[in-house]
């Protein structure tokens, strides 16, 4: 199967790698050094070379950073990640910080007098480095490029992944890479710009209309590359992905370079040169400008059109999402079947695999499925290990968020379960989740609003009884791309505005540590609202891509407006008309009493 059990987190190996860190540091004259999550592509999933975070720390979040001082380091954790940092790393020797509330630079500023801080330009964004260098202005604190300190004391380091390159055929993928290409070269000239360098793989893969198989779970492929504007592309990989299929879809206007010729090639570049300062490593605008070559900052030319998903890769995501929700209903059917007690969360993730291997389409699975029993739901990003694996108790609550690669499209959902009789408490809790997701999928907007704009209508039901959960609502989804794509969110962060075509999760939860976990998750796509009442205002809304139902044994019905019981008759409804042909005989009896109407409160 593609999920595997093991423990990677090793927290009685941080100190000793700690003090070999400090060590090198000293020998160089540093006072500390930072360490990212992020590669040099700024990917959330990394490679095993480049999971220097968690070989340093123990920490196997998606997202933080390890700032090392001399007498303390810090572990930067944002609210997804604060009750799994806790059981990762050896407290003795990390001291986890929450960020964002806390910044790098002021933290770096109260615990170093004096001293230069290094880092490895490859592996942070201008926009990263110039922030936290304006937080130290004032202070004599220094913050300054330097090779890699980690790799230098990482013995046994994995070497570069060599996955293999294949081809997105153009009929899911709606449009030619020539096309794109051409499209993407035509803005350039129009803005006065020689070129742009991508250093994003899902962009590379969009735009060249490959998938790779680089970092797990994700269809990528690691590389650089140059758009000129006449529409050529330099990539930069190692040849051993590129097969001869490959290399004849790429064409001749597509040249293949190894990684090593990436910075003389920015050496001959003339500018300007877009980079975009938000995702690229530092270190090419750097080179670009030791060359004498104009930098234009920019965003990178892909990232927009890859969000806006044309009628091919809406056509595609649709379907993957029919073909999973059977999947998983079928899932379902099995797991309310199994005597109490029986399962584990890993027997869980591994029958939740099995019926979508019987789909005879699933190229991957898009994460690692979190499977949280009773307290461990409440760790946001769980992962479970033969250590970690619980027992699954009759009266708890399991939360699985779970997700598909298949070639036409990525899924990603989340369903929590009760395994038996919930209590009136969590049955109140759940209830104000649905209804932020319910909020989410029946707004509509007026055009230009963004994520920030939106994420606030999740959260209501749990704001008025004194609740909140600490991760945006949602986050884009690529079409057989990464499982987490920018730039649109839904998010008190996010300013990107949202626009026809884009697809988004809709997650809003809610997590009591030590208890239970609560999230309930569809994805959605933007698209034109109907006219309203004032024909002039053109308006946007959600289009429902997810079809699994909810649980109603965790529905307290007493709280739902009429709207809201609406709403949900209505999904289950097309749950019913949509994945019912797909199931088997017993799924379907057991879908129909899933769906069955929910009748007001006063009926009951």
């Amino acid at each position: 199967m593609f999920q595997t059990f093991d423990s990677p987190a090793s927290p009685e190996q941080g100190p000793p790698r700690l003090a070999a860190l400090r060590a090198a540091l000293a020998a160089e004259g540093l006072a500390g050094f930072i360490v990212p999550r992020a590669d040099a592509h700024q990917g959330e999933y990394v490679a095993a070379r480049d999971d220097r975070l968690q070989w340093l720390t123990g920490f196997t979040g998606s997202a933080g950073f390890c700032v090392v001082l001399p007498t303390v380091a810090g572990v930067f954790i944002d609210g997804r990640y604060r009750t799994q940092v806790k059981a990762q790393v050896d407290l003795a020797a990390y001291t986890p910080v929450p960020w964002p509330e806390v910044k790098p630079g002021l933290w770096i500023a109260d615990h170093l007098a004096a001293g230069d801080v290094g880092f490895d330009p490859w592996l942070h964004t201008a926009d990263e480095i110039d922030k936290l260098r304006a937080t130290l202005e004032d202070c004599d604190v220094s913050i300054r490029s330097t090779r890699n300190f980690v790799d230098s004391i990482w013995p046994d380091q994995p070497a570069a992944p060599l996955g293999r390159a294949f081809v997105h055929p153009d009929a899911l993928a709606g449009e030619s890479s020539a096309d794109k290409r051409a499209r993407l070269a035509e803005g350039l000239r129009s803005a006065g710009q020689r070129a742009a360098v991508l250093t994003l793989p899902d962009s590379l893969c969009w735009l060249l209309n490959i998938r790779g198989a680089d970092v797990p779970r994700n269809p990528i492929l690691h590389g650089f590359a140059i758009l000129h504007d006449d529409a050529r592309v330099t990539l930069f990989t190692d040849a051993a992905k590129i097969d001869e299929t490959v290399r004849a879809h790429l064409g001749p206007q597509v040249t293949l370079r190894p990684p090593s010729a990436f910075v003389p090639a920015l050496h001959t570049l003339q500018g300007p040169v877009r980079v975009d300062r938000a995702t690229a490593p530092l270190a090419v605008s750097d080179e670009l400008r030791e060359a004498g070559v104009e930098v234009a900052w920019g965003d990178d030319p892909c990232r927009l059109p890859k969000a806006k998903k044309n009628a091919a890769e809406i056509d595609g995501m649709r379907e993957a999402h029919l073909r999973d929700g059977a999947a998983m209903v079928e899932f379902l059917c099995w797991l309310d079947a199994q005597p109490p007690g029986s399962q584990t969360e890993i027997s869980v993730v591994r029958a939740l695999e099995g019926f979508r291997r019987a789909t005879n389409a699933l190229h991957d699975i898009s994460f690692d499925t979190i499977s949280g029993a009773g307290p461990n739901g409440a760790i946001m990003h769980y992962r479970v290990t033969e250590e970690t694996n619980r027992r699954v108790g009759p009266d708890e609550l399991l939360l699985v968020d779970s997700g598909a690669q298949y070639p036409d499209g990525t899924t990603d959902i989340t369903r929590t379960i009760a395994m038996g009789h919930p209590d009136p408490d969590a049955m109140d809790c759940y209830t104000r989740v649905l209804q932020g997701l319910i909020a989410i999928s029946r707004v509509r907007w007026p055009v230009g609003l963004s994520g920030r704009d939106l994420d606030p209508l999740a959260r209501f039901p749990l704001w008025v009884a004194g609740r909140d959960f600490d991760h945006g609502t949602g986050h884009g989804v690529g079409a057989f791309l990464s499982v987490h794509e920018g730039p649109q969110r839904l998010s008190r962060l996010s300013e990107v505005p949202l626009e026809p075509g884009m697809i988004l999760s809709n997650e809003p939860g809610y997590y009591r540590e030590g208890a239970f976990g609560i999230r309930l998750e569809n994805l959605i796509v933007v698209q034109e609202a109907a006219k309203g009442a004032d024909a002039h205002r053109r308006q946007l809304a959600f289009e429902t891509l997810t079809f699994v139902p909810f649980d109603r044994r965790l529905i307290d019905t007493a709280r739902l407006s009429p709207d809201e019981r609406q709403w949900l008759n209505a999904y289950h409804a097309a749950v019913l008309e949509r994945i019912g042909p797909r199931l088997s005989e017993a799924a379907l009896r057991w879908l129909q009493a899933a769906c069955a109407p929910l009748q007001a409160a006063a009926a009951v």
